[in-house]
């Protein structure tokens, strides 16, 4: 787990696998059963310093989902109140007009 070079938010923190895989979908069965603890553990590290009021969490798998460090990472973004006009729709705002609804 690390610090993001490129935080989203203050406190955004990257879940990263040991061994090379290039997304969620190529970790195996036993990493993939360790991530929900993983995300935890993250949320307490981000809790104890920054005290957001809401996280995003999430991964991109391939390039046309936007991935462009080809190893498997997961974001733990904290949001807080405020840190946008509108967070309705949160991360389907990731394709454009599809947030709203």
């Amino acid at each position: 787990m690390i610090y993001d070079r490129f935080p989203v938010s203050p406190g955004h923190l990257l879940i990263i696998s040991k061994q090379l895989r290039s997304d969620y979908f190529e970790l195996t069965s036993a990493e993939k059963a360790a991530l929900p603890e993983l995300i935890d553990k993250a949320r307490s590290i981000i809790e104890e310093q920054y005290q957001p009021d809401g996280y995003n969490i999430g991964m991109n798998c391939g390039s046309a989902a936007g991935q462009t460090v080809m190893h498997f990472h997961c974001h733990i973004i904290p949001r807080y109140t405020g840190d946008m006009a509108d967070p309705m729709g949160g991360i389907r705002h990731a394709v454009a007009g599809k947030g709203y609804y």
